[in-house]
């Protein structure tokens, strides 16, 4: 019965994912239009965390304080580290919310472009950028599907030249934040069904179409198309990879022993820390 309720409320949040995708894409069928690519973000096309790169620029911008994101890094990490617990889930949802709560929709858009601008342009994989555009190029629509908000989400879409995003939906009344969430973060089990229902929605073939990310967590997602693709892959993922004869694409260099997200947001976290103490120097 248990298992009943999780596995509704995961289609109740990928519905909402994908409606909000679709609306803010107002997309038109490309030829090939029964086959789309689905990109995970941080760490499998964006180097770090979104959400760390929105954070310094805010910070920057003193739109909150230092102890704000201080508190941020150590929730993410967490959530990095015991994402399947509830109480990190929702103790990373709780802090996603500091960012936005009270802001217009429209601010929000302006300085996410900004702060991709300034932050993140330089920090996009070009390995995973040119299988992105390699897909555009054969007519398919490309979506990144990710935990970021869909807002931050879409900007970093557009600036790319990508079909739309799918991501965490916060709550609006009057064109302002309201500091809640409509369903829960797109993570795990909720980006796979935001991906089937998005898939409902358009008459795609799954069975045509592809996914890329870097985590284990994402395993859900990448099973249901016939092209997985494993990007920068954290341990459990290389090995489920291997298992199963996904493909596997590795950008970092070298290969790492480590879990990936885990290290790139524990690092981002000390970067962040680095760059408040030197500005506070200057």
């Amino acid at each position: 019965m248990r298992l009943g309720r999780s596995r509704n409320r995961y289609d109740r949040v990928g519905k909402v994912a994908a409606e909000s995708a679709e609306a803010a894409a107002g997309i038109e069928l490309p030829p090939d239009s029964r086959t789309a690519a689905f990109f995970d973000l941080d760490n499998t096309l964006l180097r770090g965390a979104s959400l760390f790169y929105l954070a310094r620029g805010l910070h920057e911008r003193k739109f909150f304080r230092t102890g704000d994101i201080l508190r941020f890094g150590y929730q993410q990490i967490r959530f990095a580290i015991g994402a399947e617990d509830p109480e990190h889930m929702h103790e990373a949802r709780n802090a996603a919310l500091i960012f936005i709560a009270g802001w217009s929709v429209a601010e929000l858009s302006q300085i996410g472009e900004e702060i991709f601008d300034e932050r993140m342009a330089d920090k996009i994989w070009p390995g995973t950028q040119a299988i992105a555009r390699m897909h555009v190029d054969q007519g398919q629509r490309v979506w990144l599907v990710t935990a970021a908000p869909v807002e931050i989400a879409t900007i970093i879409a557009q600036k790319l030249g990508l079909t739309g995003a799918l991501g965490t939906v916060a709550e609006q009344a009057d064109g302002h934040f309201t500091g809640k969430l409509v369903g829960d973060l797109l993570h795990g089990e909720a980006k796979a069904a935001a991906v089937q229902a998005l898939a409902a929605n358009e008459g795609l073939d799954l069975h045509r179409c592809s996914a890329y990310s870097d985590s284990a967590n994402d395993i859900p997602m990448l099973s249901l198309v016939g092209n997985p693709c494993a990007v920068n892959p954290d341990r459990r993922l290389r090995t489920h990879a291997r298992k199963h004869g996904w493909r596997v694409r590795d950008y970092r260099g070298r290969r790492r022993n480590t879990t990936l997200g885990v290290a790139a947001l524990a690092g981002a976290a000390a970067g962040t820390v680095i760059g408040i103490t030197a500005a506070r120097r200057r």
